[in-house]
């Protein structure tokens, strides 16, 4: 929890701006940064504190001023100590301003709280200084975890972060296919840090940029595969040039996409020939149920990712999902067979006579049918 501003411990002049006796036009030449006779570091404190004023006008005034601090302010008031607060006011509106978040970062006072928005919601720039400090990483490993969900981060720094997380064994609970991610790395070669993004950091970009607009002009809940009468699949020729992007990486990257990207990417990678890549893809935070029926009667995909869809619960609560995978001869059989007695008798008429499904499944609903007619 971020601690208030004690306005108490302020000087007099600054006390005396924010009271509210004061008249108002002073409070909105402070809420741009002009406090004549206070300090650098508390006029910014003071237009952290402003922005939060009930008072609409300097409310506004003082968030304008956050998001585009005057240099020379700015700049005084960093060489100085801040209060917790204003540290985390500073830097949640300097997102993108990596030397200021820099020295923000440094400063004893700052709380873990601010670090984690500035990892969750940093530019390119701001990532990569918050990732410099391995002693911090280490011992708030949440950090990491907001790091590689953050688009901006880039695919070279994940890959050491994650390097550095599996070196001192330490689980990262916030990623859901953690234990896909600490693999793929494993033997891989891992980039030094660079000033300027790499060939792999571009490539991330450039997937992510492309995968962005085909999901704007994508159809609702469109699949990225044609299917023929005997169940065989081709790829769309609008999807091919993402499919050749997400080919050119790396396993690990192609994980992060199949964990942050678009329905599109999960609906490609969730067929990826890697059992990593494919069962990451289908554990994605972001995968929704319409996507899980329409994968569950896929009888392209592996039995791996099925057997994943077939042992979370949330999925099986669905009833058209749970008859996907007992028609689907790709399921496990054993799994297949225990929600078999779960299914309506018109469809375990319908399974009973099927010659697309597997013969023990086949005769378990048989067996369910006739147990339910005697």
């Amino acid at each position: 929890m971020i601690p208030p501003v004690d306005v108490a411990t302020l000087s007099a002049p600054a006390q005396k701006i924010l009271a509210p006796a004061t008249p108002a036009k002073l409070r909105e030449m402070a809420a741009r940064g002009i406090a004549p006779g206070v300090k650098p570091a508390e006029a910014l404190t003071i237009v952290a504190l402003l922005a939060h004023s009930n008072e609409p006008s300097v409310r506004d005034t003082a968030e304008k001023t956050l998001s585009a601090l005057p240099e020379p302010l700015l700049k005084a008031a960093l060489d100085a100590d801040l209060p917790t607060a204003t540290i985390h006011s500073v830097a949640t509106h300097l997102r993108e301003h990596a030397e200021a978040i820099s020295k923000l970062l440094k400063m004893p006072q700052i709380a873990i709280e601010t670090v984690e928005e500035v990892a969750r919601i940093g530019s390119e720039a701001v990532t990569e200084v918050v990732a410099t400090n391995e002693e911090r990483l280490l011992k708030h490993p949440r950090l990491v975890e907001l790091l590689y969900f953050n688009k901006h981060t880039r695919a070279s720094t994940v890959d050491r972060l994650i390097e550095l997380m599996t070196r001192h064994n330490i689980e990262l609970r916030g990623i859901p296919a953690w234990k896909e991610v600490a693999q793929s790395i494993q033997g891989e070669l891992i980039a030094e840090p660079s000033d300027e993004p790499l060939p792999d950091d571009l490539l991330f970009k450039e997937t992510a940029e492309l995968a962005e607009r085909l999901a704007r002009e994508a159809a609702e809940e469109e699949d990225t595969h044609h299917e023929n009468d005997e169940g065989e699949e081709s790829l769309k020729d609008k999807f091919k040039p993402l499919y050749q992007q997400l080919s050119n990486m790396s396993v690990g990257q192609r994980i992060r996409r199949a964990q942050m990207g678009t329905r599109e990417e999960r609906m490609l990678l969730v067929r990826d020939a890697n059992r990593i890549v494919a069962t990451s893809a289908i554990r994605s935070p972001l995968m929704q149920d319409n996507e899980v029926q329409l994968l569950s009667r896929n009888r392209n995909l592996s039995e791996d990712v099925l057997r994943v869809i077939a042992t979370t619960p949330e999925w099986l609560k669905s009833y058209s999902i749970k008859r996907n995978l007992v028609e689907n001869p790709k399921t496990p059989v054993m799994l297949a067979m225990r929600m078999v007695e779960q299914l309506r008798e018109a469809d375990l008429r319908k399974i009973a006579r099927s010659k697309n499904v597997s013969g023990p499944v086949q005769e378990a609903a048989r067996r369910h049918l006739n147990r339910r007619s005697s």
